[in-house]
């Protein structure tokens, strides 16, 4: 049988053009072949209510896909066209015209959205439960960390005293709202676009949309054929921002981990299987790991600049360009299912060096400390603060005391217990959530 696509028409465009139009989506068209499968299953069920298909016929379809599902060696490459052409000729080679039924009441528009939305749904919950990796891990670190000393900087410089936990918990705590945001993500894209077709619905045929979405396990369905269309890379933007703001976060905490892991700072060894060294000074573990961690905020930046950019300015209905933002959302996503799984484990194999935390412990860092003290004793804090700036020598005196008997709020230093005991309460309330699709 030809291998032509099965939209080939006599005269067809140059080989650059096909290149053009084409680009890498054979590469993503493959990874989203499973979820075409499992779109089209349930589209084949949908003809059966809508009279289109008998359940002998959808019975054959449901083998045959099954047959597709069980392969390991499907790929999709430019002779394909696209992976929807692929399971159409491959279904029409084995079960004939039931096959060229298929495609019936649906368009390419809305079936690549379809596989689309189910595989962000998908990667959006690896990620939730990626994020707990590393949140978890985080809280590791903290519960190790409760009495250990760490400066805390303003402007990179020494400002007040904190601690290992306080830096731990800091993290957590925004990596748990960045998991909110993913979960809100993936409500946002979990919706049914089968049934739109090219964006103005499917005439004379009754088509079982809410019947096929519910197969799906979408959240809900577009109900308005047009706000299909009128959503494409909006959906995704959902996605991507919610990326964003965890790359956000793991961008500032690989920072902190490059810097502490440093000669003049010491203040943690890192894992040496996540570190490379140097091809001319033998001496050299470099945070190779870390420092592409960091650098993958800016990655998944640009991809979301692509969503906003493409569909800006189009008029309704289907363009071309929007095909860009498949291939946008599926990059930024599979790099941020990378930069979760690198700092979910680095950060086990991190540990801190009490000897060069307590030497950083300056009677500097205690200066906000002795200022407060006077206002308890009944002075005006402006007053105190100039008092204290010129008194240097009284700082020391606040250097050794315990930090609980310093702070009284929590989630201070040496008030960490119970935050992080909430943390884990909270991280475990939302992690099944995520995994059941709630």
């Amino acid at each position: 049988m030809s291998k032509k696509p099965i939209w080939f028409k006599e005269g067809a465009a140059a080989d650059w053009v096909t290149r053009f139009t084409v680009g890498d989506d054979p590469y993503w068209d493959t990874i989203l072949l499973p979820y075409d499968l499992r779109a089209s299953r349930a589209h084949a069920r949908g003809l059966v209510t809508a009279g289109v298909l008998t359940d002998e016929e959808f019975s054959a379809l449901d083998e045959a896909i099954a047959g597709l599902e069980a392969r390991d060696d499907l790929t999709v490459n430019v002779a394909d066209e696209d992976c929807h052409s692929l399971i159409e000729r491959l279904l029409t080679e084995r079960v004939g015209d039931i096959g060229r039924r298929i495609h019936t009441g649906r368009s390419r528009n809305d079936q690549v959205l379809a596989a689309l939305r189910l595989w962000m749904t998908d990667t959006l919950a690896a990620l939730t439960r990626g994020l707990g990796d590393v949140a978890t891990a985080l809280l590791d670190i903290a519960d190790q960390g409760h009495d250990r000393f760490l400066p805390g900087y303003t402007h990179m410089q020494r400002a007040m005293p904190s601690s290992v936990a306080v830096w731990a918990h800091g993290y957590a705590e925004n990596l748990i709202d960045d998991l909110r945001a993913v979960r809100d993500a993936r409500r946002q894209v979990s919706a049914s676009p089968l049934g739109s077709a090219a964006g103005y619905g499917v005439p004379f045929l009754d088509m079982a949309r809410k019947q096929v979405s519910d197969e799906l396990g979408f959240d809900r369905l577009q109900t308005s054929v047009a706000a299909v269309q009128l959503s494409r890379g909006k959906l995704e933007l959902h996605a991507v921002h919610a990326m964003v703001q965890v790359a956000m976060t793991l961008n500032r905490l690989a920072s902190d981990l490059v810097l502490f892991a440093s000669a003049e700072y010491g203040f943690v060894t890192l894992p040496r299987e996540y570190t490379t060294g140097s091809s001319i000074m033998p001496q050299k573990r470099n945070p190779d790991v870390l420092e592409l961690a960091r650098a993958a905020l800016h990655r998944i930046t640009a991809e979301m600049q692509v969503l906003i950019s493409v569909p800006s300015n189009l008029s309704s209905g289907y363009h071309r360009d929007l095909q860009l933002t498949k291939e946008a959302v599926m990059r930024a996503l599979l790099r941020g299912q990378d930069l979760v799984a690198a700092m979910a484990a680095v950060l086990p194999g991190v540990e801190f060096v009490d000897e060069r935390l307590e030497a950083a412990r300056s009677a500097d860092l205690y200066a906000t400390a002795r200022a407060l003290d006077l206002v308890r004793q009944g002075v005006p804090f402006r007053t105190a603060y100039r008092q204290t700036a010129e008194a240097p020598d009284a700082w020391q005196a606040y250097r050794t005391a315990p930090a609980a008997d310093t702070y009284t709020h929590e989630g201070a230093p040496g008030r960490t217990r119970t935050a992080g005991a909430a943390l884990r309460t909270e991280l475990a309330r939302l992690i099944p959530e995520a995994d059941t699709g709630a």
